[in-house]
């Protein structure tokens, strides 16, 4: 059995670390880029020759030439009754049609507070002058109106806050 010796007993020996091992030197790093790119001068001085065509372009008015065969299909497909050409063929001709909200005639009084306001969109909902979904928009946007004049007032108090701690200094 070892016997152990407390640190502040005396005959205590620290244990050291062994020595780092020796450093090996490294070759310093590659610098970045290319060395042989000189900086202003370009690699193709004289450019594309003129009168040759962009492959670019050459591609695009490829693709161009095979839609116009495509959309001849497709109108002729539709034309002997395929629905789903027409479908692809009415997407791509007409604009796609948005909702749009009726306009509502109401009273309304928006010198209320937001909640005898609600209850005015909600009065007129029940009394069919406006449809559901529209009085719903219209209270999303008293909503929406109430939080930017909360946020109004809040910096406006801050701002007041602000100013009469300045005056006390």
């Amino acid at each position: 059995m070892v016997q152990q010796i407390a640190p502040w007993e005396p005959g205590f020996q620290t244990v050291t670390a062994p020595p780092p091992p020796p450093k090996i030197d490294m070759p310093p790093p590659d610098p970045p880029g290319n060395p042989a790119w000189v900086k202003g001068v370009s690699g193709n001085p004289k450019g594309r020759p003129p009168g040759r065509p962009d492959k670019r372009l050459l591609a695009t008015q490829a693709a161009l030439d095979e839609m116009r065969n495509i959309m001849m299909m497709l109108v002729a497909r539709a034309l002997e009754g395929d629905t789903n050409a027409a479908s692809i063929v009415l997407s791509k001709v007409l604009p796609s049609v948005k909702a749009q909200a009726e306009k509502v005639n109401f009273a309304f009084d928006a010198s209320l507070p937001i909640s005898g306001q609600v209850a005015q969109v909600l009065d007129a909902v029940a009394a069919g002058a406006v449809a559901p979904d529209v009085g719903r928009l219209i209270i999303d946007s008293i909503k929406s109106l109430a939080d930017v004049r909360a946020t109004e007032e809040l910096e406006a108090r801050i701002a007041a806050l602000e100013e009469a701690g300045h005056a006390r200094a």
